[in-house]
C-alpha cells in the first residue's frame, strides 16, 4: 500500500475500539482491489465533533460502532430508508460534503445466521437494545421470525420491543421460556472481558441455536459454553464481514473481495497472521 496525497482517508469510531479489526479487513481489501485508500480506527467520546472533522478533512467514509449508532444521526445529512427505519447507523458516505448514513448490520446478521438455520417461524430472542440489536431485530421480523427482547435493562428493553412490536422478556424470566434461536446483541464477552456472559449457563438449551455479533474472541465464552452443550453456534465473523462487505462497496464502487477479507480477520484472530 502506497500512501500519497490522492489517498482517501476511512476510519472507524468507537469506544472502546482498540479491539477493532475493521482497519485490517477494509486495509487488506483496499490493496487487494488497487484501490488507493487507508483505513484508521479513531475512539472518539464527542461523537458530534467526530462528524465535524469528517467534513473538515474530507473523509469518505466511516464505521460507527458502539456507542454512537444511534446518537450519530443527528449529526448526519440523510438516511437511507433502512437506517431510518432502524434508527440505527453503522455506515456513513461522504459525497462531496453530504453525509448519509446507513446500516447492514441487520443484513449482516441475517446472512451470516441464515447459514446455519432457517429464521421464518422460529422462536427467537435477543439480548441488547442497542443499535446493533435494534437492527438485527428489523431483519428477524422482515425474514418472518417470531422475535422476543430482554435486556438488563428493562426501559431499554422495553422501549425496544414496542418499537419492534414484540414481545418482551425481563432478563430474570429467560430461562422460564423456550426459544430455538438465541442471539446476543451486547459487547458482553468482547476482547478484554473474555471471561462474561451475557446469560448463564444453564439457560441455555442443546436444541438451540446460538449466535454472538461478538467477533473479538472468535469463539466467546457463550459460544464455548452453548458448544459444549450441543447447540448450533453462530460467530460473530460472518456477520462482521458480510456488514463490512456492504461498507467496501458502498465506498468504493468495487466489489467486495469477500473471501480476501474473511481470511485476513480470521488469520488475525487465531493468530495466524504475519
Amino acid at each position: 500500500m502506497e500512501i500519497d496525497a490522492n489517498t482517501s482517508l476511512y476510519a472507524v469510531f468507537g469506544d472502546p475500539v482498540s479491539h477493532s479489526l475493521s482497519p485490517i479487513m477494509h486495509n487488506e481489501a483496499f490493496s487487494h482491489v488497487g484501490h488507493n485508500g487507508i483505513y484508521l480506527a479513531f475512539r472518539v467520546k464527542e461523537i458530534g465533533h467526530a462528524i465535524s472533522a469528517v467534513r473538515a478533512l474530507d473523509i469518505q467514509g466511516i464505521s460507527i460502532t458502539l456507542p454512537h449508532k444511534v446518537s450519530v444521526m443527528a449529526f448526519l445529512d440523510e438516511l437511507d430508508e433502512t437506517a431510518e427505519k432502524v434508527g440505527a447507523v453503522n455506515t456513513i458516505i461522504n459525497q462531496e460534503g453530504i453525509l448519509k448514513g446507513y446500516n447492514s448490520d441487520g443484513m449482516g446478521a441475517i446472512r451470516a445466521l441464515s447459514e446455519k438455520t432457517s429464521i421464518r417461524g422460529k422462536e427467537i430472542i435477543i439480548i441488547g437494545a442497542g443499535g446493533a440489536a435494534r437492527a438485527i431485530g428489523f431483519g428477524i421480523i422482515a425474514h418472518g421470525g417470531n422475535l422476543t427482547v430482554t435486556n438488563r435493562s428493562r426501559d431499554r428493553g422495553e422501549l425496544l420491543a414496542k418499537d419492534l412490536g414484540v414481545g418482551f422478556c425481563p432478563f430474570s424470566e429467560i430461562s422460564k421460556r423456550k426459544y430455538q434461536i438465541l442471539i446476543n446483541a451486547t459487547p458482553l464477552g468482547m476482547f478484554p472481558g473474555t471471561d462474561v456472559m451475557p446469560i448463564r449457563r444453564k439457560d441455555l438449551g442443546k436444541e438451540m441455536v446460538v449466535m454472538d455479533i461478538v467477533y473479538n474472541p472468535l469463539k466467546t465464552r457463550l459460544l464455548k459454553e452453548a458448544e459444549d452443550i450441543g447447540c448450533v453456534t453462530v460467530d460473530g465473523v460472518s456477520m462482521f464481514i458480510y456488514q463490512g462487505a456492504f461498507q467496501f462497496e458502498l465506498w468504493t464502487g468495487k466489489e467486495a473481495p469477500v473471501g480476501v477479507m474473511k481470511k485476513v480477520v480470521l488469520d488475525a484472530l487465531t493468530g495466524n497472521r504475519c
